[in-house]
């Protein structure tokens, strides 16, 4: 009868030390898995919150308001990392309200606020006038993180193009400023408010922002 023989404590050994690399190669491989992972559904959460913000923002600039339904007032201020406007509010058996919408970039946020919609435009002068300060009282809704900067550039006609937007409507016409009774700035001429914005969302440690063009309809 022949004797059976068993491992040696060498071989062992050598099956221990072999499955030890395999157990740890493995671990590294999905460990690589879940950070890949966590990386790509952090830029998925990212790119999902600057897409819903672009979609307010397209919502907001659609409903822009017609400049002479409101006594000829200013419906946009904009520069870096700041955007005021009015807009139009429609509801169902209403009639037709303004509001004062401000987006704005602060410890990182891009965050809206809007007022109180009204037909009221001495309440309108007075909520234009909190939200260009930023001492209004409004909600703030948090629409992304982790946002570097927003520059802003306007378009306007007369071969003017593109440029940075700067602090009210006249400025950025090009113009000098007139105000209301109010004190409120007014553009001078209809013929050179801007009929686009460009807005860039700049990510922090991203080398290129997402940008997006609004056609607006300010008249």
């Amino acid at each position: 009868m022949k004797a059976q023989r068993g491992f040696t404590l060498i071989e062992l050994l050598v099956a221990v030390m072999v499955l030890a690399i395999v157990a740890v190669l493995g671990w590294r491989g999905l460990d690589s898995i879940v950070r890949a992972r966590v990386s790509l559904n952090a830029d998925l959460d990212h790119t999902r919150g600057m897409q819903l913000a672009f979609a307010q923002m397209q919502s907001d600039l659609d409903n822009i308001a017609v400049k002479k339904t409101i006594g000829n007032r200013s419906v946009l201020s904009a520069q870096a990392g700041r955007i005021t406007l009015v807009r139009s509010v429609y509801a169902e058996n209403q009639p037709t309200r303004v509001q004062v919408v401000a987006y704005r970039i602060r410890d990182g946020l891009l965050t809206r606020r809007e007022s109180l919609a009204t037909r009221n435009l001495q309440e309108l002068d007075v909520a234009w006038r909190a939200m260009l300060a930023d001492t209004d009282n409004s909600a703030v809704v948090q629409l992304t993180t982790d946002v570097l900067a927003m520059p802003v550039r306007i378009f306007i006609l007369d071969n003017q193009g593109w440029r940075a937007a700067v602090e009210n409507a006249a400025s950025m016409s090009g113009t000098p400023a007139r105000t209301t009774p109010q004190g409120l700035p007014q553009a001078a001429l209809v013929a050179t408010e801007p009929t686009g914005l460009e807005v860039t969302l700049q990510l922090r440690d991203r080398p290129a922002g997402l940008i997006k063009i609004f056609l607006l309809g300010v008249v």
